[in-house]
């Protein structure tokens, strides 16, 4: 690992209206850093500006839009008081059904957002930091793209090429001052299950879209700020994979040890967590939102 420090540097923080993406930049910003945010919920972006203490440069952007994109790189590029130390790609929605039930549209949605909006962001920053020779790429895949869940076809395929693509793009930067990052949280308490495309049970249980919010609420384990603290220290310790939250370290080490077998013992885990009782905020599943 090769240690490098992103605190007093330029960041860039797109799903910055709520989540990890808001507490990644009050972080960040508490840390010396000039910061970029983008969001397509424009109220929430602004909440997450006045909320910052230092520079900072908020952009109502849908990641789905690349020519959007490049012109908000330009755009930071020239505002940049400081080099851009990392780029957080994070933005992300969620979708709830079964393969047989899918709707086309909702999961072409999906993708659209969790994964050709990091290919986006990447494409339109990373010229920057390979021009600085310097900064990290940093991608929100899942614990999702460590294992595949059932009713969540869409979402797991996203963030397995989330994984994917940012693999890749790191073994090609080898001996540059770049790298890239993969951010795999597992339960974050973030509004994205709230904001999921939801149009009937993929159980069959009958459960509304709030009583499956509670349900994921009871099993999410990690604040934002503290998935924040634990990103922010995972890019400065030079990490390849970030595991955020305690979840995500069983389900790599499920994933490793049992890899047809897991979701076995993820569920008996998943029926433990639920028993706890729902947690006293609001609901989440995963990193990130559209906010």
């Amino acid at each position: 690992m090769s240690k490098r420090t992103i605190s007093g540097r330029t960041v860039v923080i797109t799903g910055a209206a709520s989540g990890i993406g808001r507490a990644l930049a009050q972080r960040l910003s508490a840390h010396s850093c000039p910061v970029a945010i983008a969001d397509v919920d424009e109220r929430g972006l602004k909440e997450t500006e006045v909320s910052l203490h230092g520079p900072a440069l908020a952009k109502v952007l849908d990641v789905r839009d690349a020519d959007a994109q490049h012109a908000f790189a330009a755009e930071v590029r020239e505002w940049a008081p400081q080099p851009i130390g990392a780029v957080f790609n994070n933005a992300g929605v969620a979708v709830a059904s079964s393969v047989l039930d899918a709707v086309p549209e909702d999961d072409n949605w999906l993708w659209d957002i969790n994964f050709h909006g990091v290919v986006n962001g990447t494409r339109a920053f990373l010229p920057i930091l390979v021009e600085q020779d310097e900064g990290a790429i940093v991608n929100t895949s899942s614990v999702f793209g460590l294992a595949g869940m059932p009713n969540q076809s869409a979402y797991c395929s996203a963030k397995f090429a989330v994984r994917g693509f940012t693999d890749s793009l790191r073994q090609e930067l080898r001996g540059t001052g770049v790298t890239a990052i993969n951010v795999h949280p597992g339960g974050i308490d973030t509004n994205i299950v709230r904001n999921a495309r939801f149009r009937k049970d993929p159980e069959g249980r009958g459960r509304t879209h709030e009583q499956m919010v509670q349900e994921f609420a009871a099993i999410t384990l990690t604040k934002p700020d503290k998935a924040a603290a634990i990103i922010h220290r995972g890019v400065e310790q030079g990490k390849a994979r970030i595991l955020v939250g305690p979840d995500a370290y069983v389900f790599d080490i499920l994933t490793r040890l049992t890899p047809t077998h897991y979701y076995d013992v993820m569920s008996r885990f998943e029926a433990w967590l639920r028993r706890r009782g729902p947690a006293p905020s609001r609901a989440g599943a995963d990193a990130g939102a559209r906010r």
